[in-house]
């Protein structure tokens, strides 16, 4: 599934749902589905700076060249807010993930005018950490 794809179907998810109280509930949902990183990942290291709560990342390079993330944070809306993005980047080329529009797919989703300026500027500054990892 292509990246615009997966974007597809976060956007018939969300669509499904009726009002913003309704979004958050499954975006928290999404988040308590995250495997939780372990002790030793949640390190400076993967720390997502940016973010007003604790966010760790932790990118894995694959055989064939893909990109695989994993994230974990201490605030339940961001969590869920790190399992779109884990849905949309995870298994991805570097090329697919820089040439993505994330401003652009936000606003599709609804996410740009519904979360607060800190919480935008938090998931800005993880796809900016996804976007570095991957031009690296």
């Amino acid at each position: 599934m292509t990246l615009a794809a997966a974007l597809d179907d976060l956007n018939a998810e969300f669509d499904l749902l009726g009002d913003w109280e309704e979004r958050y509930r499954y975006v928290i949902d999404l988040g308590r589905e995250l495997v939780p990183l372990t002790s030793e990942e949640r390190s400076d290291v993967n720390k997502v700076r940016g973010c007003a709560s604790q966010v760790w990342l932790v990118t894995e390079k694959g055989a064939d060249g893909t990109l695989s993330f994993r994230g974990d944070s201490d605030a339940h809306i961001v969590r869920g807010l790190i399992a779109i993005l884990l849905r949309l980047y995870s298994g991805r080329a570097p090329a697919e993930i820089l040439a993505f529009d994330a401003k652009a797919a936000f606003e599709k989703l609804g996410l740009s005018g519904a979360l607060s300026t800190q919480r935008s500027n938090g998931l800005f500054s993880m796809v900016e950490r996804i976007r570095r990892d991957a031009a690296a």
